[in-house]
């Protein structure tokens, strides 16, 4: 693109809803979060509310600090090497960083789904059986076939994949390999499902099913979706936070982020001034 010239876009066409989670309930509350990986910080005074059976996306241009902030609320980073995480975030009004809260049962609460599918090299059936086994879920055979076969149907997968489920999940194309793990992460019962670009591998059909997945979903569970896609975010989302330079800029609903947003910054990123 030439010196001085600037690629200017249409703020995406948001999603027609009745519901834009004002009044839902808070599920996820964050206060002046900071992260920083050794001497660098990546994340400065991020607070926000997170509504229950709503969809709230992140979006922001790459290295803005969505992904990082995303992994704080599961504690993902605290497998990072000098990752120091600062401030509060609460899930129902406890404390996550508690150093008496159990992590394991922290990241069974709080799924995750991550940018790449990642299907466990076992069969679709283990897959989905391996979190209810390991977190004493099931009791029994019975209850563990059903639980994968309602994971399995929650997730949309299960009438295409019921005469295969003893065939490696790696077999799956890239969407039904997306949807298997979100149907591994609904397997143990959690309450908030992180989604991490969770599209940004599939192609155009595979995503359309996926968004129609999430949309389904969320009359049941908290969903926190980091998207690259504006426009994804506009058809998915009922409240939306912009990130730039590791802050929060703006958190709102998101038909009034992408028609009214309160901040130039916002306005310039929606608009393709910056990127």
């Amino acid at each position: 693109m030439m010196a001085g010239k600037v690629k200017m876009t249409q703020a995406p066409e948001v999603a027609a809803t009745a519901d834009d989670a004002t009044n839902h309930p808070i599920r996820v509350q964050t206060k002046d979060v900071t992260v920083h990986y050794g001497a660098k910080q990546a994340l400065f005074g991020v607070s926000i509310d997170i509504p229950d059976r709503a969809v709230t996306a992140f979006i922001g241009p790459s290295g803005c600090g969505k992904s990082t902030f995303l992994r704080c609320i599961n504690r993902m980073n605290d497998t990072i090497e000098g990752c120091r995480v600062g401030g509060n975030i609460t899930l129902d009004g406890d404390d996550i960083y508690n150093p008496a809260l159990d992590v394991v049962e922290l990241r069974a609460r709080i799924g995750m789904v991550f940018q790449k599918p990642n299907p466990f090299p076992k069969s679709i059936f283990e897959n989905v059986a391996y979190g209810p086994r390991i977190h004493g879920i099931a009791k029994s055979k019975t209850d563990i076939e059903e639980i994968v076969v309602s994971s399995l149907r929650r997730a949309g997968l299960f009438d295409e994949v019921k005469d295969r489920l003893h065939e490696p999940g790696t077999g799956l194309s890239g969407g039904q390999q997306q949807r298997l793990c979100i149907a591994r992460a609904m397997a143990v019962g959690p309450e908030v499902i992180l989604m991490d670009e969770p599209c940004s591998a599939l192609d155009p059909i595979a995503t359309a099913i996926i968004e129609e997945l999430i949309d389904e979903l969320r009359a049941n569970y908290t969903i926190v979706i980091v998207t690259h896609s504006m426009q994804q975010a506009a058809r998915v989302s009922q409240k939306t936070a912009f990130f730039h330079l590791g802050n929060l800029i703006e958190v709102g609903k998101t038909e009034d982020i992408f028609t009214n947003p309160a901040h130039k910054q916002t306005q310039d990123y929606i608009t393709g001034r910056i990127g």
